[in-house]
């Protein structure tokens, strides 16, 4: 995952969990936290305690994240905020938390008995990950038309411009689906598998030649020894578990969209 992907990720996350964004620079992020997301990606709950049992007045924290440090001057302090950081995990936790999948509506502001039609998009965030001695991870977002089967890309920051409720206004009216929501994340499933197979693996070769000079090295180690020790076969294991190539799909969250 690129310093342009975790920057878009985090002002997406802080946008939805209606924390207020005092500043969105390419490289860094500062956001006011809510008290409610305070307590879920911050883990001081002796401090909240504290102020619960004492009535005090809440204060929760001001962070300034860095996304990209290499761009920033010295005179720029804040958390590094990267791909494998316990600050993403935790955001990626707590994604997970508020719920993997939603339906919401856009909202639409009723004139006279004209109804307006709505139609439905699912939408799906995932995430790639590559492993092996070395990890590698990327964002993506679609969604598909339930109606047309067109696809769409980058469609969570399409959202933005779209003022959406969790409930239905009045005056319209929802297509029913013709590509049912599962069929349509089975073909949302097969774009990310086929961005896989078209990707670059030049990673896991370069995993195996590394795998290939250790596994040398070890055999060297115990040259000529007829019987090895049980420590060579837990050594051999080992180089397996850490260079073997890997590639995990997740999804990350998803919903179902009705729009003009």
């Amino acid at each position: 995952m690129y310093p342009q992907q975790v920057h878009k990720y985090l002002s997406v996350f802080f946008k939805e969990t209606s924390c207020q964004i005092l500043s969105n620079h390419p490289d860094y992020i500062t956001v006011q936290l809510t008290i409610d997301m305070d307590k879920k990606i911050m883990n001081r709950p002796f401090y909240w305690r504290n102020i619960e049992s004492t009535g005090g007045v809440p204060n929760p924290a001001l962070l300034n994240l860095i996304t990209d440090q290499n761009k920033l001057g010295a005179d720029v302090k804040g958390e590094v905020v990267h791909f494998g950081s316990p600050r993403l995990n935790r955001l990626f936790q707590t994604t997970k938390e508020l719920g993997a999948f939603v339906l919401m509506y856009e909202r639409v502001l009723g004139k006279g008995e004209a109804q307006t039609i709505l139609t439905p998009w699912l939408g799906v965030n995932y995430k790639v990950s590559y492993y092996s001695d070395q990890t590698m991870e990327m964002l993506y977002s679609f969604g598909i038309n339930l109606i047309t089967g067109i696809v769409r890309e980058d469609f969570q920051e399409s959202l933005h411009e779209v003022n959406l409720e969790t409930y239905q206004s009045k005056h319209t009216f929802n297509l029913p689906f013709i590509i049912k929501p599962v069929r349509g994340l089975e073909r949302l499933d097969k774009i990310i598998e086929q961005i896989i197979e078209q990707d670059d693996h030049l990673w896991a070769e370069e995993a195996k030649g590394r795998w290939q000079k250790d596994q040398d090295i070890l055999e060297y180690f115990y040259e000529g020894m007829e019987n090895k020790p049980e420590c060579y076969e837990m050594e051999k294991q080992a180089m397996k578990e850490q260079y073997e190539a890997r590639i995990k799909i997740e999804i990350i969250n998803g919903g179902l969209f009705y729009m003009k």
